[in-house]
């Protein structure tokens, strides 16, 4: 008899299984009462009543999709305002709204990378988050992977190329929560000639004047060669992503990049929420230094009880487990004791250390700070 075509998939699923690494889906209650460090709603502006009341209305008026495509019927007045507003908080001169962010990190690599030909070097941060890694992967370019953070490894890179070239990194790093050196990396692509493409999805809403991202701190942003993506995910509490940057780009992602062409526009609940957000943020730009305050006193506590856990450069706190087993057992053990943690153990981290992911929220209260550290510290595996 012949061999059943997804037999293989059996195997596989035993083997991770066995290592501690299958992948499981936990729905979660509307109104759980666990304390949230798993999520990026880093402002605490997913159930605010006027970002939820500005999603109902967009839906209300717009409908419960986009209908299609950004070029065909799925562009609306609020796709246009939205970014126009993202362009102007964060300094750039125009902006694209996409679906996800990682359809505007895959447009953004492969549409800036040029046709098969045109001889563009992508010199990429190892450390950088899946989405751009597979828009280098998809990108007709030459790709270099260099050490995490090392701007010198970058302009020996650029420099050693003849052509256009692009760096490539996050601006704050998923998995450790630590920050690029940009005004460094900004530098080394200047003296190349090369363009500087930042993911600054985990900046935007928490680094800074007002959380503008750290494009922005870095005073980076509007700058001729210089190129941003966002989500509207973490700090702006929707859904979504956009690139920003000076206008001739976005007119050339319109016209080439693949998931702006091919993929439904993001839906209008969504925009206006998102719309809502930048409102809510411009008018308390408190919540900014909140979560990092918050973020900081994650840390300061852990490390005072002798865990092993990387100084946040923005709300991302990374705390070090021994194994992928006591990482997975340990973030069990906070949800029985009521806290939701992020666990990320390899194959997601290249590094191979497995850990507990902490996102800070500007909502918690000291009080609520106290519980998950306490719960975090109560329930740490021997070492």
């Amino acid at each position: 008899m012949p061999q059943d075509a997804f037999d293989w998939i059996d195997a596989q699923q035993e083997r991770l299984r066995a290592a501690g690494l299958e992948r499981i889906l936990r729905p979660r209650a509307a109104d759980s009462a666990l304390i949230d460090l798993a999520g990026n709603d880093y402002l605490g502006l997913t159930h605010h009543p006027e970002v939820t009341e500005a999603a109902a209305r967009a839906a209300r008026r717009w409908g419960a999709g986009a209908t299609g495509s950004r070029l065909v019927t799925g562009s609306t007045a609020l796709h246009a305002r939205l970014e126009e507003e993202l362009a102007g908080f964060c300094g750039f001169e125009a902006a694209l709204v996409f679906s996800s962010g990682y359809a505007a990190n895959l447009a953004a690599v492969t549409a800036l990378s040029g046709p098969v030909g045109s001889g563009t070097l992508l010199v990429c941060d190892e450390s950088n988050h899946a989405s751009l890694i597979d828009g280098c992967r998809l990108a007709r370019a030459e790709k270099t992977v260099v050490p995490h953070a090392d701007p010198d490894a970058f302009r020996k890179s650029l420099a050693a190329h003849q052509g256009r070239a692009i760096a490539v990194t996050d601006s704050v790093f998923s998995v450790d929560g630590d920050a690029a050196p940009l005004r460094a990396l900004a530098e080394a692509c200047r003296a190349s000639g090369a363009a500087l493409l930042v993911d600054d999805a985990h900046g935007l809403g928490v680094l800074g004047d007002g959380g503008r991202g750290a494009v922005h701190a870095a005073a980076l942003a509007g700058d001729r060669d210089v190129v941003a993506t966002v989500t509207l995910s973490k700090s702006l509490g929707s859904q979504g992503g956009a690139v920003l940057g000076p206008a001739r780009v976005i007119t050339h992602l319109i016209s080439t990049a693949r998931t702006f062409i091919f993929d439904t526009g993001l839906a209008p609940a969504a925009a206006g929420a998102a719309l809502a957000s930048l409102e809510v943020l411009r008018r308390e730009p408190g919540r900014t230094l909140r979560v990092r305050a918050v973020a900081g006193e994650l840390h300061r506590r852990l490390t005072a009880a002798g865990l092993t856990a990387v100084r946040p450069d923005a709300a991302v706190v990374s705390v070090r487990a021994p194994s992928p087993e006591a990482a997975v057992r340990w973030a069990a053990d906070c949800r029985e004791a009521g806290l939701a943690v992020g666990c990320f153990r390899p194959p997601s981290v290249p590094d191979g250390v497995s850990r507990l992911r902490l996102t800070a929220r500007a909502d918690l209260s000291d009080l609520q700070v106290a519980q998950a550290a306490d719960a975090i510290v109560r329930t740490a595996p021997a070492v």
